[in-house]
């Protein structure tokens, strides 16, 4: 499976698929909203109480509209990328707005992995990880190492 940069570059695209992005520009958008999606989940997870938020989003306890990892993602993407580009403020509005749907999406894709009848961070990190439940420790360090660019 696919690591979590990979996962989340997916539901960025799928989800810009219905907005006219100039294609000079495509790629550095397409790649800014990702950057800044896995800037906010990182930023996020090293806070306290970070770990708890990005679990109740990535398991449908929370909107992800309201969701402060939404808020963070669009603030990079505003400051990071389409303050550079010039690009009108409609566009802004609507590439922005794409961040809920591009963390609802991610929040789609986590299942109950481990069996336990429930989703909890540990199917958080099964899913990320690829369903291989040979070890949570492995796990979570190849998920954690991925979020903060080592390798485990």
């Amino acid at each position: 499976m696919a690591n979590i940069s990979d996962l989340i570059l997916q539901q960025v695209k799928k989800a810009a698929g219905n907005v006219e992005i100039p294609a000079n520009v495509q790629n550095t958008v397409l790649n800014g909203l990702s950057e800044s999606i896995l800037g906010s989940l990182t930023q996020t997870a090293t806070k306290a109480g970070g770990v708890d938020l990005i679990k109740k989003l990535l398991t449908g306890q929370e909107s992800a509209a309201s969701s402060p990892v939404t808020a963070l993602a669009g603030k990079l993407f505003t400051s990071n990328i389409l303050s550079k580009l010039n690009l009108g403020n409609l566009l802004n509005s609507k590439l922005t707005g794409l961040i809920p749907t591009i963390l609802g999406g991610l929040s789609n894709i986590i299942k109950d992995q481990d069996g336990d009848g429930d989703v909890d961070l540990n199917d958080i990190i099964l899913t990320l990880k690829g369903g291989n439940s040979s070890g949570i420790l492995g796990a979570a360090t190849s998920i954690l190492g991925g979020l903060f660019g080592k390798k485990k």
